[in-house]
């Protein structure tokens, strides 16, 4: 229970509304007790009735049709309460649920790029949905049925005890046997339930991967091995989801069984002490009922206990993704302007996750408004540069400078408002073309959109779909070519109008010539941003103001294009073997 402490203090939040749950809870359970007792009362009435012919026969039909609207009237009462109890203690799981999922993503949203990269996206999806989810059976149904055996429990027995001690102690024998069994019973099927949401899983996961390379299977004529590969995992479910099947066929059969043993101990001692005038016929009738009244929740019990382990061993891997740090600590609020200067000084970075060395002693510097190109062959470290710029990640030596201040001192928020990055892997939602692009400034006109579309090269297309800029995109813009899902999201970082726009590689899947185009417009359009192009090819680099050469992590040549073409140096090998093809 150590771990589900943590969820004290949305307890406390709700406090009012889980009272309120606990006070219906018992009045619902005060009303489910009077119709038991008018039942032994109506059958002692009748007993009496044959045995004392005194009784008046209108007297004893008044009293019986008074008990038996008591007993409509109770059940209906106890139905209203019971509902109620359901609505306060369920609601209160939700609303906690709510509250835990919104901190767990919000804490997603603050951790560090690092972090992505060293736990899986499935994994994280789970904390917040499966993970989440089992917490809330612990503090919804768990805390309701727990709650309403407890009260059941002291009211019934209780008063069972108050009108034949004996019996009640041969009737409560057989109930802990139940809770035991039924505990034993869950562990065997919350272990078998893990192995099914496993096999599931995988499944889940390989139907995703077929879908997304559905065009690889095709091509390769692989669709009969693929389809056994699904058959072999459906088939492994199968049996993993019949072997849970049958430890759950066993829960209601052994239910029943206890309620019979339980209530053939109340017939036989009942009706013994009935023969020998200790308790009267409609107590024995009464206490039939308490039994199978209690054998319900006294199975809740093993079922409860179950849910209270998954939810701490969820609650567990939740508080251990919570208690993480993010290395990236913001540490101004202050609201300035951005002007653009950045300026690398001895950055020296190995990540941390694969301990490779990125960057090793890198110095540069890029005035306002001028461009700056990065070239170099891949794991050079040009992406490294983008990550340092944005503050994905910290240097382990060195210094970032923005605007002649070191980049920690910055407000974060700030800077990256302020920053039109491409990456090499461009994302598109599964939205409309129109909102995509706006993602970028979401308080953007739709004239803007379409001027920022056209400095990209990419409004003609898009002025050709069916539904134009309200098209809608398939999952990560599946339905548009490289070249397009490149030149949106290039149009999405230039309606930013930022101040530093930092290409990464994100000309790769256009020709040179909608890229002489392209850089043109940005060149021409937006003179006061400070833009850095990062690229392998020299087509993409050679209209900079000033071109850097990275390889292995170190800065290997500097100047710009004519005058790296004169050194003879890196560059020009790698100006030889793309432009003239030698």
């Amino acid at each position: 229970m150590k771990e589900l402490k943590y969820l004290n203090k949305f307890f406390l939040k709700y406090k009012r509304k889980i009272i309120i749950g606990i006070l219906i809870t018992i009045i619902a359970r005060v009303f489910a007790l009077v119709a038991p007792n008018l039942v032994g009362d109506s059958i002692t009435l009748i007993e009496n009735y044959f045995l004392d012919k005194s009784i008046n026969n209108n007297d004893l039909k008044d009293k019986l049709l008074i008990n038996i609207f008591l007993i409509i009237s109770s059940a209906v009462l106890a139905g209203i309460f019971t509902f109620l109890m359901r609505q306060a203690l369920i609601n209160v799981s939700r609303y906690i649920e709510y509250d835990l999922k919104n901190e767990i993503y919000n804490k997603y949203q603050v951790l560090n790029q690092s972090f992505y990269k060293n736990n899986r996206t499935g994994d994280l999806m789970n904390r917040i949905s499966e993970d989440v989810s089992k917490v809330r059976m612990y503090v919804g149904p768990a805390l309701m049925y727990t709650i309403n055996t407890i009260a059941l429990f002291v009211i019934i027995i209780s008063y069972m005890i108050s009108i034949a001690p004996l019996l009640t102690l041969y009737t409560i024998i057989p109930l802990p046997i139940l809770s035991y069994l039924i505990f034993k019973l869950s562990k065997k099927i919350n272990i078998k339930s893990k192995k099914v949401q496993e096999s599931l899983s995988k499944i889940t996961t390989f139907t995703q991967e077929s879908f997304s390379g559905i065009s690889v299977i095709k091509s390769n004529t692989i669709e009969k091995e693929v389809i056994n590969s699904m058959m072999n995992y459906s088939y492994d479910t199968k049996q993993k989801n019949i072997d849970l099947a049958k430890f759950q066929s066993w829960f209601f059969p052994m239910m029943i069984l206890l309620i019979g043993v339980s209530n053939i101990i109340v017939i036989y001692v009942g009706g013994n002490q009935y023969i020998n005038n200790q308790i009267d016929l409609g107590v024995l009738a009464e206490f039939i009922i308490y039994v199978t009244m209690l054998t319900w929740p006294v199975a809740t019990v093993g079922w409860v206990t179950s849910i209270v382990q998954q939810a701490e061993a969820s609650q567990k891997r939740i508080n251990e993704f919570l208690k993480v740090k993010s290395k990236i600590i913001n540490k101004s609020l202050k609201l300035y302007d951005v002007l653009g200067k950045i300026e690398f000084k001895n950055i020296s970075l190995i990540y941390p996750e694969t301990k490779v060395v990125a960057l090793n002693n890198l110095s540069f510097e890029i005035n306002q408004g001028k461009s700056l190109g990065i070239i170099g062959g891949v794991g050079s470290g040009k992406s490294t540069i983008a990550e340092l710029i944005l503050r994905n990640y910290d240097p382990n030596n060195g210094e970032v400078l923005i605007d002649d201040k070191n980049i920690k001192k910055h407000n974060l928020n700030i800077i990256r408002q302020n920053i039109g990055y491409v990456p090499q892997n461009t994302f598109l939602f599964s939205d409309t073309i129109l909102n995509n692009i706006k993602f970028g400034n979401i308080e953007a006109s739709n004239d803007d959109v379409i001027t920022f579309a056209k400095f990209s090269n990419i409004h003609n297309d898009i002025d050709e779909f069916y539904n134009k800029y309200n098209s809608v995109l398939g999952e990560r813009g599946i339905n548009l070519s490289g070249g397009q899902r490149q030149r949106i999201a290039i149009s999405r970082a230039l309606i930013k109008k930022p101040s530093i726009l930092i290409l990464d590689d994100s000309l790769s899947a256009v020709d040179t010539e909608t890229e002489d185009k392209i850089f043109k417009n940005i060149l021409n359009n937006i003179p006061d941003c400070t833009k850095i192009v990062i690229s392998h090819r020299i087509s993409t680099v050679k209209y900079c103001d000033k071109i850097i050469v990275i390889n292995d992590g170190k800065k290997v040549e500097e100047g710009n294009h004519l005058k790296l073409v004169e050194n003879g140096g890196y560059y020009y090998e790698i100006y030889n073997q793309q432009i003239k093809g030698k």
